[in-house]
């Protein structure tokens, strides 16, 4: 199974299904997630996962681009699910979600260590009808 293959595998288990067993197998134990909002270590991120699984338990990633050199790869990143449980004190609207990101990982002796992950989450509160998206809330 290549990189490309082994990363969306992964994420989809855990995103997607809530099995994290193919996530933990591909992450080193200094993995740290970075973001705007903060860095996360596993612990953390499995928490952040379990959430959003259970509000979005259909939860599915599709890779847009894929570009990889060497110990790097970034990663254009589509996810969509349907809102079928509570989120950010939001009762289930059943409203469908397509969110857009990208990812950079970086790698040590094949285990991801580190990743950058660039999303604007005004896309999912809009698609659940939370935040509108027109001019002035840019």
């Amino acid at each position: 199974m290549s990189r490309q293959q082994t990363i969306l595998h992964a994420w989809n288990r855990a995103w997607g299904e809530g099995y994290f067993t193919a996530l933990e197998q591909m992450l080193s134990p200094d993995y740290l997630r970075r973001s705007k909002s903060g860095n996360e270590d596993y612990p953390t991120l499995r928490k952040t996962i379990e959430a959003m699984h259970s509000a979005f338990p259909d939860m599915e990633t599709e890779f847009l681009n894929f570009l990889e050199d060497g110990t790097t790869a970034a990663i254009h990143w589509q996810t969509t699910g349907t809102h079928l449980g509570e989120y950010m004190d939001v009762p289930a609207t059943g409203r469908p979600i397509t969110v857009t990101g990208a990812s950079f990982l970086r790698f040590e002796n094949e285990k991801l260590v580190e990743e950058w992950v660039v999303w604007d989450p005004r896309e999912l509160l809009s698609a659940l009808g939370i935040w509108h998206l027109g001019p002035g809330n840019a």
